[in-house]
């Protein structure tokens, strides 16, 4: 939810609640991500529609935002670690960022080995050159 309202001019909603639920079913750094790309495209749509119905004027959607996970795997950067590569990382991370530059979160953990600062820097560039993928998928998804 805080990804998405941190996209989402609320006040151009009026007095209007959308409702995104997203189960995720089995739980690692790549399901909660991709439900935090998913849902923002599920957003798109309704917030067209209600745009389409005269619901609304203006669209409230501000910026795309897609998640990641990223990890070091082998003293390497990886991105969207599978559940091989996630449990046995020597750290791991999730990035949800916004286009144009913005970060909206980032959860980032030393599993088995720590890192530094440049690692951590890595991991979102990294991460960036992944959600640029996303947001074109997003883009293809919602025409």
């Amino acid at each position: 939810g805080r990804s998405l309202r941190a996209v989402t001019d609320l006040k151009k909603l009026g007095e209007r609640q959308i409702t995104l639920d997203c189960d995720v079913i089995q739980a690692d750094g790549g399901t909660r991500t991709a439900a935090i790309s998913g849902a923002w495209v599920a957003l798109r749509v309704a917030v067209n529609k209600l745009m389409e119905s005269g619901a609304i004027a203006n669209d409230p959607l501000t910026a795309k935002v897609a998640a990641v996970s990223c990890g070091i795997f082998d003293g390497n950067p990886v991105l969207d670690l599978d559940y091989a590569e996630d449990s046995s990382a020597d750290a791991d991370a999730n990035f949800v960022l916004i286009e144009g530059g913005q970060i909206a979160e980032v959860q980032a953990t030393a599993e088995g080995a720590t890192y530094d600062e440049e690692g951590l820097l890595r991991l979102l560039r990294l991460a960036r050159i992944g959600c640029d993928r996303i947001y074109a998928a997003q883009d293809a998804a919602v025409k």
